[in-house]
């Protein structure tokens, strides 16, 4: 058993139930929602992820009867923590899509696999997270001090275009395999003249496994901010990602809207990157709550103010 921040016994029985309904969830993702390749309306996609959201919140009070407020807290901290930063990160996933052609109709398929590895990669990141934090007390200068860095060069560097034939993955990948020179539907390799090939649906999928681990070497820390309790880090990890493919399709027309979302962002990462810092030298304990007070008006101001004030028109 491991024992939350607020002394709560974890149980046995409260991952195996977690991880019981989010292989439900996948199930239902793939075996139902979406069987055939499709791109989801935004009908679809809008209630799909009022589905997903509706979990985490139903989850989250589930936290809070069993664990108590301030686990109940720190989950949502978290969760909301975790979705402002994937929302950024599905800029980057329409960039690489288009970089690369990946048709409408197999960006679902690649998202799906793509969260399924980061359900993975998360949880080894989450576990050596908790293991180092639970042995070197130091480690919070050096997740804090990894926030700041980001949240600095989220606002001094201008967006930058994802390169995937530049990726020491992806370069690794075309040596091991041959690829062919265009789709085969929603195969990612295929049998051709007695030899196998990966398609570019499997280079497209490397591509946002490889980008996710650097995502997830920012918001690991960042959750580490909120929280270290394992179990909290991980669901509220999890459930962030579960939604991410929904909300891809429901925002890909208009997330490019939301120019100020870096600068918001950036503040948020700095934020938590100087409470950890400032936190550990000088023994403070910043409330939950003020953080996720922070976290909301920050993110939200500059949505808000994206919409007030739209990029202009590129001229002709």
């Amino acid at each position: 058993m491991i024992e939350a921040d607020t002394g709560v016994e974890v149980t046995t029985l409260m991952w195996s139930s977690f991880a019981v309904l989010v292989t439900a969830m996948l199930a239902l993702d793939l075996g139902v929602l979406n069987r055939k390749a499709h791109v989801p309306s935004l009908r679809e996609a809008a209630l799909v992820s009022l589905f997903y959201v509706a979990l985490a919140f139903g989850f989250n009070g589930w936290v809070w009867y069993e664990l108590g407020a301030t686990s109940g807290l720190d989950f949502m901290t978290g969760y909301l923590l975790e979705k402002a930063l994937s929302v950024d990160n599905l800029f980057v996933f329409l960039v690489l899509f288009r970089s690369l052609g990946v048709p409408p109709q197999h960006q679902h398929r690649v998202l799906f696999w793509g969260i399924l590895g980061a359900l993975v990669t998360r949880g080894v990141f989450i576990w050596l997270g908790a293991a180092l934090v639970e042995r070197f007390d130091w480690i919070f200068y050096v997740f804090g001090a990894v926030l700041v860095f980001t949240g600095i060069k989220l606002m001094v560097t201008a967006e930058v275009e994802p390169h995937p034939e530049r990726n020491a993955i992806v370069r690794l990948l075309t040596r091991l395999m041959p690829i062919t020179a265009g789709y085969r539907g929603a195969a990612f390799v295929v049998l051709e003249n007695g030899r196998r090939f990966g398609t570019p649906l499997l280079v497209a999928l490397v591509a946002a496994e490889a980008t996710d681990i650097v995502f997830a070497v920012d918001s690991i820390p960042a959750i580490f901010g909120i929280t270290s309790d394992p179990f909290i880090v991980y669901t509220s990890n999890i459930f962030a990602i579960l939604g991410l493919r929904a909300l891809y399709f429901l925002l890909a027309g208009i997330i490019e809207r939301f120019h100020y979302l870096k600068t918001g962002l950036a503040l948020v990462l700095l934020y938590i990157g100087a409470k950890m810092v400032v936190g550990e030298a000088f023994d403070l304990h910043v409330p939950t709550l003020w953080s996720l007070l922070v976290l909301l008006v920050l993110v939200g101001g500059s949505v808000v103010l994206s919409l007030l004030r739209p990029v202009p028109p590129a001229e002709p």
